[in-house]
């Protein structure tokens, strides 16, 4: 315990020494210990490099071997200094490991890491910009997204990925700048939100950042990170700004606003206190009855406001032998709604397979 060793570096206890003296000199720890004035087992801890040197030691040891204190102290110094150097090497080669796990190139195309192919270059870049003091906090399953411990299919490697793009939407949406929080305008905003699912992507998205800007929102929209698996977040900045995140994994016009007012409905709620995850398992996530409630509310929302209740059972009733691509058409012009948007609802309520020839009608963005 007095030497310490990790690959090339060696940390030698002032312990070390003294046990070097004793040997050399041919006497007990006990005869030490009488002329150190201290007992045996501080002798025997000391020389196994059990405890720190002290000041009062020092000073006795260079008494008693006929040296300077300013060596002691050097001897003690350089151990400390090398212990760190060991701790931090060894620290560092787990977190390149767990850098593995990471697909890395996800920062550097967002801009947010320098390219590298030096594991421990990416640690330090992803310590960095996640302020981490170690990368093994993304493992915790506490940290940001909460998930059960006692399900199987929830791994690590979903952990690290999971709390990574989470924290990846925190940070971008810090640095935007909004107005303050105002849920009347958000409210009186929706129409005019819903009303964008006909329109292309290049027209609503910018507008649609824009708007929800002017009421408090800062819209993070980011790539998949490969083993994430969630969909959006939704994190208060304090009482005046919200950051609303979507994941662009599936990228179906049906899969973006039904998640998009999924989030939107968790911003109503103003839980400013809570973070709010969706996963595409939600049987992973630590849900308690509060949570649960707020999930089903933020799904009626984003229901209910894409097709109305009403006029989506009278569709249903109309069409008793199924449903067309010509019936779907027509009554997602009557509601003013991408047809896919409906084609996605039916399938939901297992009114359609998810292998249906109206898939046709499903369409994909691109948002940049």
């Amino acid at each position: 315990m007095n030497k310490i060793e990790y690959e090339e570096l060696i940390a030698f206890h002032p312990g070390y020494y003294v046990k070097d003296y004793i040997e050399d000199q041919g006497i007990t720890q006990e005869e030490l210990a009488k002329r150190l004035q201290t007992t045996p087992k501080y002798v025997s801890d000391l020389v196994n490099g059990r405890i720190n040197l002290t000041d009062e030691m020092v000073l006795k040891l260079s008494i008693v071997f006929g040296t300077s204190t300013t060596m002691w102290l050097n001897l003690n110094q350089k151990y400390i200094e090398k212990k760190l150097e060991i701790e931090k090497r060894i620290q560092l080669d787990k977190e390149c490991e767990l850098v593995r796990q990471i697909e890395y190139k996800f920062w550097v195309e967002l801009g947010l890491a320098k390219a590298t192919r030096v594991a421990t270059e990416k640690v330090m870049e992803l310590q960095r910009y996640f302020k981490v003091s170690s990368l093994s906090v993304l493992s915790e399953r506490d940290f940001l997204v909460q998930y059960r411990t006692s399900v199987p299919e929830v791994t690590d490697v979903n952990v690290i990925n999971a709390n990574a793009w989470v924290q990846t939407a925190i940070n971008i949406g810090s640095g935007m700048d909004v107005e303050s929080y105002d849920k009347k305008k958000l409210s009186a905003a929706i129409p005019e939100i819903r009303s964008m699912t006909v329109q292309d992507p290049k027209k609503f998205y910018p507008r649609l950042k824009e708007l929800l800007a002017s009421c408090g929102v800062a819209l993070v929209l980011l790539p998949n990170l490969k083993n994430c698996g969630v969909n959006g977040a939704v994190k208060w900045l304090g009482k005046d700004k919200v950051v609303l995140a979507l994941n662009d994994r599936r990228k179906y016009a049906d899969t973006f606003w039904f998640a998009l007012f999924h989030e939107l409905g968790h911003v109503l709620q103003q839980r400013v206190k809570v973070l709010l995850v969706s996963e595409k398992n939600k049987a992973g996530l630590e849900t308690d009855a509060l949570i649960q409630k707020l999930e089903t509310e933020a799904d009626l929302f984003s229901q209910d406001t894409l097709i109305p209740k009403d006029e989506y059972l009278e569709f249903i009733e109309d069409n008793p032998r199924g449903f067309t691509s010509d019936s779907v058409r027509a009554f997602a012009k009557k509601i003013n709604i991408l047809p896919g948007i409906v084609v996605g609802r039916l399938q939901q309520d297992q009114y359609l397979t998810y292998q249906t020839n109206l898939n046709s009608l499903k369409i994909k963005y691109v948002i940049s």
